[in-house]
């Protein structure tokens, strides 16, 4: 499982556990599951995904380190 926290400068969207979070990055989407290689990213306008449930992003950075996915971004209007 993954600890994600998903937030905007303004309020907290998700904070929780999940299996899957999808992400839009500059090089397409992708998938981040359990045990995924630690990195840092930049995130482009598209769906953030976390166990199905959709967020619409503008965009973002985030954060994989040890099963803990951070994201901060800035939410399509």
């Amino acid at each position: 499982m993954l600890e994600v926290t998903f937030l905007t400068m303004e309020k907290m969207i998700f904070e929780g556990r999940a299996k899957s979070v999808i992400l839009p990055g500059e090089k397409g989407v992708f998938e981040i599951l359990s045990f995924h290689k630690n990195f840092f990213s930049r995130l482009l306008s598209g769906w953030v995904i976390i166990d199905n449930k959709r967020y619409h992003l503008k965009r973002g950075i985030v954060k994989v380190d040890r099963n803990r996915v951070t994201i901060i971004g800035e939410p399509a209007k």
